[in-house]
Parts: C-alpha cells; sequence; structure tokens
C-alpha cells in the first residue's frame, strides 16, 4: 500500500470537501433566507460556483495554518460564517446581523482567552483599535458616495476580523479586498457584464481579503 506524503494532512482533503458541500449548503440557504420580498428562489448559477469553491478552498486551508486544535476549530468556524456571509451578499446584498454579530462576540472572547491576536499576536489594545479605527473610517469615507457605498454589515464584518486578526491584517484584509474588488470590477466592465452604474456588493471582497490575511503566515 502507497504511503502518504511527509507532511500530508489527511484533514486539507476532508474539510476541503466538507467546505465544498457547505459552500452549495449555503448558496441555497442564501437564495431562500432571509425571504426575498417577492418569495422567489434563485436557481443554481455562477454564485453557486463561486461560493463554493471559496468555502472549499477556505476551509482547506485551515490545517495549513494553524497547528492547534481550538484554533483550528475557531478560525474554520469564522470561515464557514464568511462563507454564509459572501452567499447572502451575492444573493441579496445583506450580511445579516444574526450572523455578523455573534462573530464580534467570538473576536471578543478569542483576545479575551488569548491575551492578544491568535492570528498576528499582536497586543490586545492594537487589535481592539483596528476594531474600531479601521471600519469607522471606512464607514466615513463612504458617506459621500450615499446609503449603503458602505454597509452596516461590512462594518461589524470588519470588526470581528480586527479582533481575530490584529491591526495590521485588518488593514492587509482592507486593501487585498479593494484590489480584488478594482481588477473584478474593471475584468467586467471591459467584458460589459456590469456598467458604472451598476451595483456591485463590496463585502464579497472584504471576506475573501480578509480569509487570505488571516491565512499569511504568522511572521507576516
Amino acid at each position: 500500500m502507497p504511503s502518504l506524503p511527509t507532511g500530508f494532512d489527511p484533514l486539507v482533503p476532508l474539510l476541503g470537501l466538507a467546505g465544498l458541500v457547505w459552500g452549495v449548503a449555503a448558496d441555497r440557504i442564501s437564495a431562500r433566507w432571509p425571504r426575498h420580498e417577492d418569495g422567489t428562489v434563485r436557481n443554481v448559477d455562477w454564485r453557486t460556483l463561486v461560493v463554493a469553491v471559496f468555502a472549499a478552498v477556505a476551509l482547506a486551508a485551515v490545517p495549513g495554518r494553524f497547528d492547534d486544535l481550538g484554533q483550528r476549530l475557531l478560525f474554520g468556524g469564522f470561515f464557514a460564517a464568511c462563507v454564509l456571509l459572501i452567499a447572502t451578499d451575492l444573493d441579496q446584498r445583506l450580511m445579516p446581523d444574526v450572523v455578523t454579530l455573534p462573530l464580534i462576540v467570538l473576536g471578543a472572547l478569542a483576545l479575551v482567552w488569548s491575551g492578544d491576536s491568535l492570528v498576528s499576536r499582536s497586543p490586545a489594545w492594537l487589535a481592539v483599535l483596528g476594531a474600531i479605527v479601521v471600519p469607522g473610517l471606512l464607514f466615513v469615507a463612504s458617506l459621500p458616495f450615499g446609503e449603503g457605498a458602505f454597509g452596516g454589515g461590512d462594518v461589524k464584518f470588519l470588526v470581528s476580523v480586527g479582533l481575530l486578526t490584529g491591526f495590521l491584517r485588518i488593514v492587509i484584509a482592507v486593501f487585498a479586498g479593494a484590489m480584488i474588488a478594482g481588477v473584478v470590477i474593471v475584468t467586467l466592465l471591459l467584458a460589459r457584464r456590469v456598467t458604472m452604474k451598476s451595483y456591485i456588493p463590496f463585502g464579497p471582497f472584504l471576506i475573501i481579503g480578509a480569509v487570505w490575511a488571516t491565512l499569511l503566515p504568522a511572521s507576516s
């Protein structure tokens, strides 16, 4: 019987498969919840694929980044919640409080439990500062662009990111999200799939940036 490669973690494919299943399930949940005003249920489409692939990649990456069982459970749960948030934002332009608020509580508890940011090991006070200042500045900066430019769901999500990852990484998450959003939007404009007046939710890009910032090596 062939041996497994050195360093191979069977949790990687298992969590990748679990992520794929959860991604499809999250997409189907978002098509029904919160209930659409017209009562319709969206069919499987490109959003299903995007959410499923994101979920598989994010959850499969957890064992390679975190060795401690407690941290694997914590960030596995965080990433799973991120999958649902991407699904609801893509479908309904909404990041529900029932998901974002518990993530803030989770981030606060993790900060108290560890005494510092579990991801970057930055001081707790600096993580709290990032959780307040970064989303606050983004919200204020978005006000001239009208209601909905940077929603309350985005703010609440970023608070949890700051608590869990620290000041530097929440900045990295926002920067990465903005860069990814720019590339995607320019591509869609060139392909004439959207126009300058089209509404494109920023939440999914923030979430992808946050997951990427969380997975950066501890020395970063």
